[in-house]
């Protein structure tokens, strides 16, 4: 199966992609990790695009398009994929469905999570992550046994991703409002898009989740 999860930032596609993908043995492939590994190693695609994402804009559609054909084309995505932050453009969905269609394939479903803008904003200026590992914990949710150190690497402080800040995550919310919410009506004209309500306890999320893609 081949999914596309949508939503705001902070909303939860990462983390019910990640279970999805691991109880189905699908590749769960996050644009944001594909970025954040490329801002790591210094490349000039992580330079350039770290400049636009501290400042809460979106990556140009031809940068992104290219890492997702690379990233699809990996072995451990060809039995299916959960994408999380692609697309974000209509443009880029556009792309998706040709890059599909040319192996053969297409997409199976389409998800909208949900989350009220405010319990949002609660949620990513409580964000913080382990330098070393890249471990994400949420000092609200699911902080660290210690308060403020890495529960795998207690030598290393926690700190706050420069797109966590709250004035970089309002404005991460009109862009996307902006260029991504148009996808919707994208998917819903297509008879694609199912909708899923983000808030309340992950297991319930989860399995609201897997009713809407019939798995």
């Amino acid at each position: 199966m081949r999914v596309v999860l949508l939503g705001p930032p902070g909303v939860g596609k990462g983390t019910q992609g990640h279970r999805l993908a691991d109880e189905h043995g699908w590749a769960l492939i996050s644009t944001g990790e594909i970025l954040r590994a490329a801002v790591a190693q210094g490349t000039p695609l992580g330079l350039e695009a770290r400049k636009r994402m501290d400042r809460g804009l979106l990556v140009p559609d031809d940068v992104m398009i290219g890492l997702v054909w690379e990233r699809t084309l990996a072995p451990d995505a060809a039995s299916g994929f959960v994408l999380d932050g692609f697309p974000r453009t209509v443009v880029q969905a556009d792309a998706l469905d040709s890059m599909l269609q040319g192996r053969g394939f297409h997409l199976d479903r389409v998800v909208a999570m949900s989350v009220a803008e405010e319990e949002l904003v609660r949620r990513l200026s409580s964000r913080r992550e382990c330098p070393v590992c890249k471990r994400v914990y949420n000092m609200k949710s699911l902080a660290p046994m210690d308060g403020s150190r890495c529960d795998d690497h207690p030598e290393a402080g926690l700190v706050q991703r420069a797109d966590d800040t709250e004035s970089t995550i309002r404005r991460r919310f009109q862009v996307y409002w902006d260029e991504t919410a148009p996808l919707f009506d994208y998917y819903r004209n297509q008879g694609r898009l199912c909708e899923v309500p983000g808030a309340g306890p992950m297991d319930e999320v989860y399995r609201a989740l897997t009713v809407a893609l019939g798995c």
